[in-house]
């Protein structure tokens, strides 16, 4: 019983300590204007393949929804560096594996390798999973973009070469960048903006 009790509270222990993520801020604002955090963030990436998950194809959703949980668990020592402000040659993913390792520290060793082994599994972004989640990330980066109450020069535009790499690997996924590029014209034309 008492291995089980001690389990249980590294992994309690694990929760309280990833629960930085909600004061963990991102650089897009809400449709309130607030700044969105990072555990916000996964919760709408979330929902968004919870809404796909029949448009999903060949793509075992429930492990997309794992990956989904864990691609940002690092931020939660590090921060959220937003893509616009990261210097060239920043090694972003060296940073964000030192941190989640970092992060799994007393975790049970079963629970850390399954935790690291998914992380690393959507940063190499090979799988179908991990196709979908990098393409969806970014779909929901992009949309909140549009969607919240951004600052007033906040670049529209930007969001126009933003993750195309990554949007451009399925049917779906490029469907849904062109909606979310239309918004974003849309949006950049309601601010004054010219978008490319």
């Amino acid at each position: 019983m008492s291995e089980e009790m001690d389990r249980l509270d590294r992994v309690l222990d694990f929760v309280t300590r990833a629960e930085r993520l909600k004061d963990t801020l991102r650089s897009g604002c809400t449709g309130q204007g607030a700044r969105e955090s990072v555990a916000a963030h996964g919760w709408s990436l979330c929902l968004l393949v919870l809404l796909l998950e029949s448009d999903l194809e060949a793509v075992d959703v429930l492990h997309l929804l794992r990956l989904c949980l864990v691609h940002d668990l690092g931020e939660a020592l590090g921060g959220d560096v937003p893509a616009i402000d990261q210097p060239p040659g920043t090694d972003k993913s060296a940073r964000e594996r030192a941190d989640l390792r970092t992060l799994c520290i007393g975790l049970p060793e079963d629970v850390a390798a399954r935790i690291l082994a998914l992380w690393e599994e959507y940063e190499a972004g090979e799988t179908p999973e991990a196709v979908a989640a990098k393409g969806l990330d970014k779909i929901d980066t992009m949309l909140q973009h549009v969607t919240g109450r951004q600052d007033p020069d906040f670049d529209f535009g930007w969001n126009l070469g933003y993750g195309s790499d990554r949007t451009a690997r399925t049917a779906l996924l490029r469907a849904l960048r062109r909606k979310v590029d239309l918004m974003t014209r849309a949006r950049a034309q309601a601010a004054g903006q010219v978008p490319p």
